[in-house]
């Protein structure tokens, strides 16, 4: 497809460019050539620091669903938005015809710094299930860190109430992922996981800890909750076999939705250049809290 007049070439059609200080710093691709089996959504990639380290991985060959920073959600009334296999209590996971497909219906706003667009989630007999507004935006916190904020607003397009749930909720212990999902980048060495309420990865995991950090080859990774509603939901956390974050809507117990019911969830991610400490990095948690 050729690119309209306006669209210049480093910033085709599909694919939106957020800009700090004058350098790029992530791409949202809002219109993405994802395979259905992967439950196409929009996502960012690549996010990088300051410095230029890559902080985020899309379509890697052990999980080829997961995509940067994304909205996903394993299971809506039975549709998989989430990619990949279906997990099915007293089965496994396994795979299913059962994909659904958030697609992009119109920007409110699109800056180097904020972008804010439409979205509806469809699920595999396109039927609409969910009508979503969704924002991020960018600000720099200090010389070598800048901070990235996810809002999604999501609301029941349907006239009965829908069900959302993780594996978590179907009997797959400590898997209650499910919302604004991180992908890290493959490493070189081991990744170090800690936050507020300890460090590694049992202390962090199925917690409501107030921030979560990632400290990876040359960067660390932020993230925290952007409201008091969100800060209420558990992180879900791995770094076995690949690096991930996810701030879950739902744990171990269905989320329903009466009809017309609308959620929002806020996630801001840190993302800075070098290994920090734990005091370094609430410290920075705090900063970007002050920011807009």
């Amino acid at each position: 497809m050729t690119a309209p007049r306006s669209v210049v070439v480093e910033q085709p059609r599909g694919t939106a460019v957020l800009r700090l200080r004058g350098q790029e710093v992530a791409r949202y691709v809002w219109q993405p050539e994802v395979p259905l089996g992967s439950s196409p959504r929009p996502y960012l990639h690549p996010v990088r620091t300051f410095a230029g380290a890559a902080v985020t991985d899309a379509a890697p060959d052990s999980h080829p669903h997961q995509f940067g920073i994304s909205v996903a959600a394993p299971d809506v009334d039975g549709h998989n938005f989430w990619g990949g296999r279906t997990f099915i209590a007293g089965h496994g996971p396994a795979w299913l015809d059962n994909h659904g497909t958030q697609a992009h219906q119109r920007w409110l706003r699109r800056t180097d710094t904020e972008l804010a667009h439409t979205l509806l989630w469809t699920g595999a007999h396109h039927t609409p299930l969910l009508r979503e507004e969704r924002s991020i935006s960018c600000w720099p916190v200090t010389g070598t860190a800048w901070a990235l904020a996810v809002r999604t607003e999501l609301t029941n397009a349907l006239d009965r109430p829908l069900p959302v749930r993780s594996p978590a909720a179907h009997g797959r212990v400590g898997a209650g992922y499910g919302g604004v999902f991180w992908r890290g980048p493959a490493l070189a060495g081991t990744a170090r996981v800690f936050s507020a309420a300890g460090a590694d990865v049992p202390a962090v995991h199925g917690s409501a800890a107030a921030w979560v950090a990632v400290t990876g080859d040359a960067w660390t990774m932020l993230f925290a909750p952007g409201d008091e509603t969100t800060a209420r939901d558990r992180w879900f956390v791995r770094a076995r076999d690949y690096i991930g974050v996810c701030s879950s809507l739902t744990w171990d117990e269905p989320l329903v939705l009466a009809p017309g019911e609308t959620i929002a969830r806020r996630v801001v991610a840190v993302i800075a250049d070098g290994a920090l400490s734990t005091e370094a990095a609430a410290e920075l948690v705090a900063a970007a809290g002050r920011a807009p």
